[in-house]
């Protein structure tokens, strides 16, 4: 659809002006941390992925700053295979490699549930879960859901929402300066609204003491949420 094509083409626009690969790239840096320098490849999954170009530019950016990340096996989770061949390339390129998984992310969510818990001793599913501009897409009941799911099968956990807040709601009228559609205007209002502010993501988060959980304003727009699971050794 011509109209969702050029959606996406705004969506790069947006993610430009709200600084979202930036704020990415020093959170995934702050919380893998020692995780991201030793072992086997990471795995990483990002739900609501589209075009994968998103995590490319933070991958390009990790690289840029040399900060000693393995191998990275990136899975894309969309409704749609948007993943192309140069896309896929340039994954490549930056050591890490990219794969498109087509599912709707509360039936992945639910197929979490069914199977249980992923666990093999302590090693999970996924060594990280990225979300970028999606939780707010869902209404509480079904992104508790998520989240849950989220929780069972990962060991750190990273989202950048849009922020609730006047001066996001007044840069969402702004953006048909990027040269954004009649749709992508009305959907950067629809989704300020949607957004998240105070410790609302934390208040939806499973309950327990293995999780380390921070959330706050990250830039002028957007809202960060991220969770840690702490090892065994260092709980109590």
């Amino acid at each position: 659809d011509p109209a969702a094509i050029r959606s996406r083409r705004d969506l790069r626009r947006v993610h430009r002006a709200m600084g979202t690969c930036s704020v990415l790239t020093r959170e995934l840096h702050a919380t893998m941390g020692k995780r991201a320098v030793h072992g086997s490849p990471l795995r990483v999954l990002e739900l609501g992925a589209g075009d994968g170009s998103l995590m490319l530019r933070v991958a390009r950016s990790l690289n840029s700053l040399k900060l000693q990340w393995p191998p990275v096996e990136l899975t894309l989770l969309d409704q749609v295979d948007l993943l192309d061949s140069t896309t896929r390339s340039a994954y490549e390129a930056t050591g890490w490699t990219a794969t498109a998984k087509v599912m709707n992310a509360l039936d992945w969510a639910r197929n979490e549930g069914d199977q249980g818990t992923t666990l093999r001793g302590e090693q999970h599913e996924w060594d990280l879960i990225v979300a970028n501009l999606f939780l707010h897409h869902f209404q509480s009941a079904d992104l508790q859901v998520l989240l849950s799911a989220i929780a069972r099968s990962n060991s750190v956990f990273v989202a950048c929402e849009p922020r609730r807040s006047a001066l996001a709601l007044a840069g969402s009228h702004c953006v048909g300066a990027l040269g954004a559609s009649r749709v992508t205007r009305a959907d950067a209002v629809t989704s300020v609204h949607a957004g998240f502010t105070d410790d609302e993501l934390s208040a939806l988060w499973v309950p327990g003491d293995r999780w380390v959980l921070n959330e706050r304003r990250a830039g002028l727009f957007s809202h960060c949420f991220t969770a840690q699971r702490i090892a065994p050794a260092d709980v109590g």
